[in-house]
């Protein structure tokens, strides 16, 4: 069983992103402490292309471990507004830190109202816990 932190200001989706809604309506995206604590510590991330117009599951980034490589995948529609320079040369920031300087992409929803229809921090909590009782968890070992 992995600890997890989900706070909970911040909505999530069921490929273990975390998105925050920022001020100006604006979305910061990250991986969750979960999926960073089961993958291990990260080697690479690719993040998406600056402009980029997304939609809901697109993937648009990849993280990979020295355990495994996954695909990140869009929360909402809209575009990219900006990606987390520091991960191409610490890309373990994804782990130290995968809440705050760990972050991966920024990007302006299309509905800024899409964000409420992904989970929140305890819908997130009891999504985790079912995951312990199944064995196709993506994250897993």
């Amino acid at each position: 069983m992995v600890e997890h932190e989900a706070p909970q200001e911040l909505r999530y989706t069921r490929d273990h992103a975390w998105v925050m809604l920022e001020d100006d309506g604006t979305l910061t995206v990250g991986l969750t402490y979960y999926a960073q604590t089961v993958m291990g510590e990260m080697v690479f991330v690719e993040t998406p292309a600056i402009e980029a117009i997304l939609s809901v599951g697109d993937p648009c980034g990849v993280v990979e471990s020295v355990k495994d490589g996954i695909d990140i995948y869009a929360p909402v529609n809209g575009s990219v507004t900006d990606s987390n320079p520091n991960l191409k040369d610490e890309p373990d920031m994804v782990n130290s830190d995968p809440y705050g300087d760990g972050w991966i992409y920024k990007m302006e929803p299309e509905d800024e109202g899409d964000i409420e229809e992904l989970l929140d921090a305890d819908e997130y909590a009891a999504f985790l816990a079912g995951l312990e009782d199944i064995e196709n968890d993506p994250y897993a070992d």
